[in-house]
């Protein structure tokens, strides 16, 4: 069985095989047995869940198989590129053009009531389209508060890693975001969730 280690995170363990990855959620010995084990469970199910609600609206690893019991999701492989290592690779005009998908996806999530909760570069792969991946910290709501949040996560991780660049595509996230419902109401709460971190 040829299996290669891709990432061993706090959460989980991603493992490629063949054209597969396996995430596997890891133990957390500072943790009462019996309580990690419903903690594992739970988010195990809860990510399957968000990406298949995802898969209707935006392009995300298909899901295989999940094994609620072994805290295990098997999903397909995505090959394309990470935007965190490849970003700066690609001409400013389709890094812009990507951005501006990147803000739409987000608006169809979003629309859905989904909120990804990591918002960054890692997460995101790029094969002629957008793919978002890690869906472990994402919940089900309806609040704009969450989906404003979601947002500033997303603005802070460009500010940080693509520094250069960072306002121009924030820009273009926000025009992608425009085909929201909700547009005016998370934008005016972004701006506030803003004002708040300012002034911490």
């Amino acid at each position: 069985m040829n299996q290669k280690t891709l990432f061993h995170g706090a959460e989980a363990l991603i493992i490629l095989e063949k054209n597969k990855i396996m995430k596997k959620r890891v133990k957390k010995s500072y943790r009462i047995p019996e309580l990690d084990e419903k903690i594992r469970k739970r988010r195990t199910k809860s990510e399957a869940k968000l990406l298949k609600r995802a898969s209707k609206e935006i392009s995300v690893p298909r899901i295989i198989e999940t094994k609620e019991n072994k805290r295990e999701i098997s999903m397909e492989f995505v090959k394309g590129k990470k935007l965190s290592e490849h970003l700066e690779k690609f001409p400013e005009k389709e890094q812009l053009k990507i951005f501006k998908q990147v803000g739409g996806n987000i608006a169809k999530l979003h629309d859905s009531n989904i909120i990804h909760g990591d918002l960054t570069t890692s997460n995101m792969i790029f094969n002629k389209k957008v793919y978002f991946i890690d869906f472990g910290l994402g919940f089900f709501s309806n609040k704009i508060e969450d989906k404003a949040v979601d947002l500033h996560l997303l603005k802070q991780a460009l500010e940080s890693k693509h520094f250069q660049n960072w306002k121009n595509l924030f820009e273009k996230v926000l025009k992608g975001y425009e085909s929201s419902e909700k547009y005016k109401e998370v934008l005016e709460r972004f701006k506030k969730v803003e004002s708040r971190g300012r002034y911490k």
